[in-house]
């Protein structure tokens, strides 16, 4: 029973050699392309072209440049100061003295309340007051010709003491009479509402002709000052000693990006720093001043802030995707006056989407590879895909490439070189 199987299999075995036969004949013949496991020609190295393959490559020269150290954070614009008009007096709405919208200056008329019922209560003062001059005047006349008597024997002494007496309550009541003439004209002056700040109006809160109270929670308009402007933003605690640090030297500076995170719409300097951090979030509050003097900003509107905290005198700087991350480390590919690149493994400092600042491996004007990672290894031919520029201006490796790109690449590449 054991006999049928076995001739099976040499049967099995015998048309196997007689395909791989076929196969490698094939090849020979180059009826069929032979590929690697990793997609290379025999000969040809699995991490890459051959050492006589030329990549098209982008490339930048490195320079010498002042780095800023930078915060990014996302704030919040608030206006300098905010006020909703209101009335404080009750009355009919009169007249808005104001357009919707309008510039004011402090002190200018917005609004103005009936003011017959206050100007009726001014007028009685004053008229009261002159009633009570009136007898003071009078009482004084009657002590001096008492004072006269008394001296004659021709009165009393205690005559004289009683009118002295009511000399003084009428100048006690004069003075009553002129603290309510300033009380009915303080409560006059309110029947007609000025601005107390410089500032833009917004749109009114009520119309002409409505009764208006003081006890009313609308108000009447509300005035904004744009000019200067806040700017309040978070950081994390970690950057306090930092904004700390650059506080002391002077006002920090700041400024408000566009959406883009690069455009600036307006430069600023850091006016607070809050006197505590939010222990649920752990970050700090800091407020910002800026003149916007063409209103780029507008309160409640959210802008990306830049702080500055420190500059990095006379640093090599190279474009950041020239920068690539291997099993060693960071390491970027040079390009010699024979277009060879040459990995040369690299220490940077600070880096950003643009530049990185490299502190150890890089001189000036060195060429150096900012896009084509995919195919390139150590050694191997290069040609510019374009003329080259300097780091973070020219070159489309520094133009279009991001932080990181092609990096892949080159890790493993490294990888297999260093396994050879």
């Amino acid at each position: 029973m054991r006999a049928p199987s076995v001739d099976r299999r040499v049967v099995l075995a015998a048309l196997a050699l007689i395909l791989a036969f076929a196969a490698a004949g094939a090849w020979r013949a180059g009826v069929i392309p032979w590929f690697g496991a990793s997609g290379s020609k025999p000969g040809e190295e699995a991490h890459g072209p051959g050492r006589d393959a030329i990549v098209t490559v982008s490339a930048a020269q490195t320079r010498v440049a002042d780095v800023p150290v930078t915060i990014d954070a996302v704030g919040t614009v608030l206006a300098l100061n905010t006020v909703t008009i209101r009335t404080q007096v009750d009355g009919r709405l009169m007249r808005l003295a104001f357009t919707e919208g309008q510039d004011v200056r402090k002190g200018d008329v917005l609004a103005i309340i009936d003011p017959s019922l206050y100007q009726a209560q001014y007028d009685q003062a004053v008229a009261k007051k002159a009633q009570d001059e009136a007898n003071l005047a009078n009482a004084r006349i009657d002590a001096v010709r008492y004072q006269k008597l008394v001296a004659g024997n021709f009165a009393s002494q205690q005559q004289y003491a009683t009118q002295k007496a009511l000399v003084a309550q009428l100048e006690a009541q004069v003075r009553a009479d002129q603290a309510s003439i300033d009380n009915a004209k303080t409560t006059l002056d309110f029947a007609t509402i000025r601005s107390p700040i410089d500032g833009r109006v917004g749109i009114r809160l009520v119309d002409a002709g409505n009764i208006l109270r003081a006890s009313d929670p609308t108000g009447i308009v509300v005035v904004t000052q744009l000019k200067p402007i806040w700017v309040v933003f978070t950081l994390p605690q970690q950057a306090l000693p930092a904004v700390q640090k650059a506080q002391a030297k002077g006002p920090a500076k700041a400024q408000a990006l566009g959406p883009d995170n690069a455009t600036v719409i307006e430069g600023g300097e850091v006016a607070v720093i809050d006197n505590q951090i939010d222990q649920q979030t752990g970050t700090v509050r800091v407020k910002a001043v800026f003149t916007n003097a063409d209103l780029a900003l507008w309160p409640g509107q959210f802008v990306n802030v830049r702080l500055v905290l420190d500059t990095i005198k006379k640093a090599v700087v190279a474009p950041s995707p020239a920068v690539q991350r291997g099993p060693s480390g960071p390491f970027v590919y040079v390009l010699g006056d024979d277009n060879v690149a040459r990995l040369r493994p690299v220490t940077t400092g600070r880096q950003d989407e643009t530049l990185a600042v490299i502190l150890t491996g890089l001189d000036a004007g060195a060429r150096v590879v900012t896009s084509g990672f995919s195919r390139l290894s150590d050694g191997a031919k290069a040609r510019l895909a374009e003329p080259e520029g300097e780091a973070g201006e020219g070159g489309e490796g520094g133009r279009r490439s991001r932080p990181g790109r092609g990096s892949e690449g080159p890790v493993k590449e490294q990888s297999k070189e260093q396994r050879k």
